[in-house]
């Protein structure tokens, strides 16, 4: 067992800190309270490798791929809720659950895609329900037999198409009945694989049909207390190396013109890029973002999210922005080689302390330097905020929320995996 630190200990530790914080003008107590109401939406992938129970044991087409084969994923929907109780558990504030499509559970009875209907997820509504989660929603455009020629709602084919576009519809109305049934808009939000391994001679066509669908997908007009539409573009995927039907410049224009929400997905561009830079844009031309927030490896690859510069600076954007009602933050990563569970913690945890460190800042002191053109009083203020001990604020936070601090959940997670996971 790893040894703890005392409430005491963590009660000291957290009041040296708030002075420390409060020569700088920070109101520790207002920080924590902020961050309270700032949910996280997991993603409800992890748990189980992206297989969902459409099909169990399924491959993964489309440009998805999740590597590693450790011991004891969710095989079942009751499995997966089991697993994210306890990964709830181990981590501050409450927070929300994005699910896919290919998560319905239909019983015995094959359901197309295109048939989906909400009492499909009347389980999970249940669940969330009584756990107190928000939902959000994913339509799931591959690993099915109508993607494997690489397009969906871009695809020649107009019965593709066509599918595609019922089905889109279908998960939206399901993402409206969440939202009216929890009492929290549920964002729905559209990614499709559509692209080509090689260079194409027509870039054009495959980017009119996307929109024509688009349109037809997004033609009714849902309720934004209980319902919003997101859409996330791609630099390249596996297997569409060369061009990507639904790149960020095709749908930042569309989500524009449409009024959605864009999604950004922190892996979903060029390696130098981060989405950080990019919220402060195109907030100017939309009301609300989504993020996908994730960790690549030299490419999309969805590792688990670390307490990274990276991290640090999509969150610092979100708070000094004033953004934290109109961004929604989702994770997106699927790591198979460790546990899944701890991936999900290590992961949410690491974005809601990134979020606390952001809360932390003097702002308005170093904005004011930097309207003064004082950039080397800007300079020394934002690298002395980095040896105040956030930390002793971060434990004090887990111990009010009752979730363990410090190294101390891996002590759950070792348990569990112990008790459940090694038992399927």
């Amino acid at each position: 067992m790893t040894q703890q630190p005392t409430d005491n200990q963590i009660h000291s530790a957290y009041a040296l800190a708030q002075e420390r914080y409060a020569a700088f003008g920070v109101d520790t107590e207002k920080a924590m309270q902020a961050l309270a109401g700032i949910p996280i939406s997991l993603h409800c992938w992890q748990g189980d490798d992206v297989g969902g129970f459409e099909s169990p044991g399924a491959a993964l087409t489309g440009g998805i791929q999740a590597t590693g084969n450790y011991p004891g994923k969710a095989r079942t929907a009751d499995e997966l809720r089991a697993d994210l109780d306890r990964a709830y558990s181990l981590i501050p504030g409450k927070h929300r659950l994005a699910l896919h499509a290919i998560y319905a559970e239909t019983g015995d009875k094959r359901v197309e895609r295109n048939a989906l209907q909400p009492e499909h997820f009347a389980n999970w509504v249940g669940w969330a329900k009584a756990k107190g989660h928000g939902l959000d929603f994913n339509p799931t455009l591959f690993s099915h037999p109508l993607a494997d020629a690489g397009f969906t709602l871009s695809s020649h084919d107009a019965g593709v198409r066509n599918y595609w576009i019922e089905h889109c519809i279908a998960c939206r109305k399901i993402g409206e009945h969440f939202g009216r049934e929890l009492g929290t808009p549920c964002v729905t939000n559209i990614w499709i694989p559509d692209g080509m391994k090689d260079t194409p001679v027509d870039r054009k066509t495959p980017r009119g049909l996307l929109k024509e669908s688009l349109d037809k997908v997004l033609a009714e007009k849902l309720d934004r207390r209980y319902h919003l539409d997101a859409i996330e573009g791609k630099l390249f995927g596996i297997g569409a190396e060369s061009y990507t039907v639904g790149s960020h410049e095709f749908y930042l224009a569309y989500a524009v013109a449409n009024k959605t929400l864009i999604c950004l997905d922190s892996g979903h561009y060029h390696p130098t890029e981060t989405i950080s830079d990019k919220l402060s844009a195109v907030l100017n031309f939309v009301d609300e973002a989504l993020l996908h927030v994730s960790r690549g490896v030299r490419w999309d690859s969805d590792h688990v999210v670390t307490f990274s510069d990276d991290l640090q600076a999509i969150t610092q954007e979100i708070v000094r922005g004033g953004y934290t009602e109109r961004v929604h933050i989702g994770l997106d990563y699927f790591d198979a080689s460790i546990n899944r569970i701890a991936a999900w913690v290590i992961g949410t945890r690491n974005t809601v302390r990134a979020l606390l460190t952001a809360l932390l800042e003097p702002y308005e002191q170093a904005r004011a330097l930097e309207i003064s053109g004082d950039y080397t009083g800007r300079l020394a203020l934002l690298e002395e905020l980095k040896a105040l001990p956030s930390n002793a604020v971060w434990d004090e936070y887990c111990l009010r929320q009752g979730v363990p601090v410090g190294f101390g959940f891996m002590d759950v997670i070792r348990s569990y995996e112990k008790d459940v996971l090694a038992q399927r």
